[in-house]
C-alpha cells in the first residue's frame, strides 16, 4: 500500500484519533478495577478525564454502593447517576476548584474500615483540585500558577512547587483516608508516567518533600507571593506511611504504540522517538525537521515512507511582551514548518490528546509542503508570528487547525511527522 501526498492529512488524522481512542476510559478502565468492596465505594477524582472515568466506574459496577465527587474542567462533564461531577478552571485554578477539593477531602475522610476509596486521577488535576496550604490563599495560588505557566520550567519542577503549596497534592488524599483501602486509577499525561507527577500525586508520597526549592522560588521571580516563597523554603508535609495501590490504565507510550500499528497497516514504517520528549516547543520543531530531512535525503534512520511518532510535554517560555494566541503543539508545528521551508515530501500533525492545546479551542494543527505559502498568501509572516507566540492565529487563518472538542481523556501531546 502506498500513501500519496493527498492521503497524508487523512492518515495523520487517523493516527491521532487512534492514539486518543487508546486512552478512552470507557474501553480501558474496567479491567483495572480492584475487588468489589464489602462496604461502600467512595469515588473521588480530579482531571480532564475525571468525569468520563467516573461514568466508566458506574457502568462497570452497577451493583456496588457508589458515591463520591470528582472535578473536571469546564465543558468536560458527562452525565453520571451516583457520582457527583463538579467543574472548575484549568490551567489556572479558581474558587470552584477549591470548593470541589474540600468536598473531595471530606468524602475521603468519611471512609470506614470496610470501605474502598477509589481515586480517579488524570492530567489537569493539579489546577482543578486546589486546596492551599496555610497561610497561602487561593489568590496566592492563582498568581503562582500564572508564573509557572510563563516560566519555561519542566513539568517535573512545576509539580515540585505545586506539591509544596497544596494540602491535597503529594499524598494529601492518602493521609486523609486514615487507613481505609485506597486504590488509584490513573491516566498519565506526564513524561515517565511518574505517579507523583500525575495531578501532582494526591495519593502517593511526595518524593521532593524535603528538597530545597529555593532555586525554583528564584526562577519564579519577584512577583512570587511571600507566603508561597516561605513555604517553598520550608519542608513539606509529613509523608504517609501507607504503600499506595496505584494502577496506570492509560499512558502516552500505549497510545503511541497503537498509532504505530495503524501506520504499519497503512504501509508506513513508524519510528517511536519517545513518549517523554521535553524542551522548548519551537526548538523541538527544528530538531524534528532535521530528522525528517535525513529520512527523506538519506533513508536514515529509516527509509521513507516513514512516520516519526513522539509524545511528552514541551514548554513555551513567554518573555515580557504580551503573547499572541497559541499552544505548545501549534508552536512546535510552526517551528517545524519554518525549518522545513516547504519540503515537498514532509507532512506533520501535532495535538494535545485532551482536545485543547493550551487555552485555545483546537487540539492542534496540520502542516504540509504548502503551509508557508498559504500563510503568506493569507497575510501572515510565519517567523514574526512564531516569535510572537501567535501560532494559533496563523493556522486558523489558513484553515489548518484540528478541532475535536474535549476528548475526555489526556495522555499529553501527540506528534507525527510523515515523510513520503
Amino acid at each position: 500500500m502506498s500513501v500519496s501526498d493527498n492521503d497524508a492529512p487523512a492518515l495523520l488524522r487517523r493516527l491521532f484519533d487512534v492514539a486518543v481512542a487508546a486512552a478512552d476510559p470507557a474501553d480501558v478502565l474496567a479491567r483495572h478495577l480492584p475487588k468489589k468492596p464489602s462496604g461502600r465505594c467512595i469515588v473521588v477524582g480530579a482531571g480532564k478525564s475525571a468525569a468520563s472515568m467516573a461514568r466508566a466506574v458506574e457502568a462497570a459496577w452497577p451493583d456496588v454502593d457508589l458515591s463520591g465527587v470528582v472535578v473536571t474542567r469546564y465543558g468536560h462533564a458527562v452525565p453520571t447517576t451516583r457520582i457527583a461531577v463538579r467543574e472548575a478552571a484549568h490551567p489556572v485554578p479558581d474558587a470552584a476548584g477549591e470548593v470541589a477539593a474540600r468536598e473531595i477531602l471530606a468524602a475521603v475522610a468519611s471512609a470506614g474500615p470496610n470501605d474502598l476509596v477509589l481515586t480517579l486521577i488524570s492530567g489537569g488535576g493539579s489546577a482543578l483540585m486546589t486546596l492551599p496550604r496555610e497561610p497561602l490563599t487561593l489568590d496566592d495560588l492563582i498568581i503562582v500558577n500564572r508564573l509557572l505557566l510563563r516560566s519555561g520550567l519542566t513539568i517535573e519542577d512545576m509539580n515540585r512547587v505545586r506539591r509544596r503549596l497544596d494540602r491535597l497534592k503529594g499524598g494529601g488524599l492518602l493521609r486523609a483516608a486514615n487507613g481505609a483501602q485506597l486504590v488509584t486509577l490513573a491516566i498519565s499525561d506526564v513524561p515517565g508516567d511518574d505517579p507523583a507527577a500525575i495531578a501532582s500525586g494526591p495519593t502517593v508520597p511526595d518524593p521532593s518533600a524535603t528538597d530545597d526549592l529555593s532555586h525554583l522560588a528564584e526562577r519564579l521571580g519577584p512577583n512570587l507571593p511571600e507566603a508561597a516563597r516561605a513555604l517553598m523554603l520550608a519542608p513539606g508535609d509529613a509523608q504517609p506511611n501507607a504503600t499506595p495501590d496505584f494502577r496506570l490504565i492509560a499512558a502516552p507510550q500505549i497510545s503511541l504504540e497503537t498509532a504505530a500499528a495503524a501506520a504499519r497497516a497503512a504501509g508506513v514504517v513508524p519510528l517511536i522517538l519517545g513518549d517523554a520528549l521535553e524542551g522548548e516547543a519551537r526548538e523541538l520543531g527544528i530538531v524534528m525537521a532535521g530528522i525528517a530531512r535525513a529520512v527523506a535525503a538519506h533513508g536514515t534512520p529509516q527509509p521513507a515512507p516513514a512516520v516519526l511518532l513522539s509524545g511528552g510535554e514541551t514548554t513555551v517560555t513567554i518573555g515580557d511582551t504580551e503573547p499572541g494566541r497559541g499552544g505548545r503543539n501549534t508552536e512546535f508545528l510552526l517551528g517545524l514548518a519554518c525549518a522545513l521551508q516547504g519540503h515537498p515530501r514532509i507532512h506533520a500533525l501535532a495535538g494535545d490528546t485532551d482536545g485543547i492545546d493550551g487555552t485555545e479551542d483546537a487540539a492542534g494543527a496540520l502542516v504540509g509542503p504548502d503551509t508557508l505559502r498559504c500563510a503568506r498568501e493569507a497575510g501572515c509572516d510565519p517567523r514574526r508570528m512564531l516569535a510572537a507566540h501567535d501560532s494559533y492565529s496563523l493556522f486558523d487563518r489558513i484553515g489548518a487547525l484540528i478541532r475535536t472538542g474535549p476528548t475526555l481523556t489526556n495522555v499529553n501531546d501527540f506528534r507525527a511527522v510523515l515523510v513520503l
